[in-house]
């Protein structure tokens, strides 16, 4: 029997594109739905995005953007949002299908910077990095690896783990379904936009360079 996840990341506060992914999800009989983090940051719309995670039953972690948010806000950790904030967990540890699972904003064990980051401006695997991630994570005991973050999206086997990076709702616009036992993975664009591989701040004013 197969189960389908759905993988989405780094919305920030952008409830548009985030519908347009937990549609997707519906019409492909997603069991559960994950986000690996930055549920907040950038716009004035996280009530309502928070709003569609709830009703979606959306498991989410803490990303560096709402840890942020709930150091900036103490004064106003009476709201909602701000009690679902506080309520998320860095990480997440499951087993469907006999795989188990971890999700992290980052990267292992528990970051909420720096992250996975192993494609260049265009989209294509940098292989420096592609190795340096294969021998950090050669002794990483789980079968798969959901992270968000760098707003990158790939899926790439490193050291022993299958690693998972759905991208950004909002700035990669895509979202992506993972089939266990199967292991494949299936991306989607959102909207009528073109999905952007590798997408984030530091792309637009240096090239990468490799870790």
């Amino acid at each position: 029997m197969t189960t389908k996840l759905g993988l989405i990341s780094d919305v920030h506060s952008s409830p548009v594109p985030l519908k347009q992914a937990l549609d997707i999800f519906d019409r492909e009989n997603v069991s559960n739905i994950i986000c690996a983090g930055d549920i907040s940051g950038y716009y004035e719309t996280l009530e309502q995005t928070i709003d569609l995670l709830i009703q979606s039953n959306c498991k989410s972690i803490v990303g560096n953007h709402d840890q942020a948010y709930l150091e900036s806000y103490p004064q106003l950790i009476d709201q909602a949002e701000l009690r679902f904030l506080k309520g998320l967990p860095q990480t997440l540890e499951f087993e469907i299908e006999e795989i188990r699972v971890f999700v992290v904003h980052a990267h292992p064990p528990s970051s909420q910077h720096g992250g996975i980051r192993l494609l260049d401006q265009s989209g294509e695997i940098i292989q420096q990095r592609k190795d340096h991630w294969h021998n950090e994570l050669k002794d990483f005991d789980y079968d798969i690896l959901i992270v968000g973050h760098t707003h990158q999206v790939f899926a790439e086997r490193l050291g022993n783990v299958f690693v998972i990076n759905p991208g950004s709702t909002q700035f990669n616009h895509s979202c992506m379904i993972l089939s266990l036992p199967e292991l494949t993975v299936k991306i989607f664009s959102l909207g009528n936009s073109v999905i952007i591989k590798c997408w984030n701040f530091s792309m637009l004013t240096a090239p990468p360079v490799p870790e």
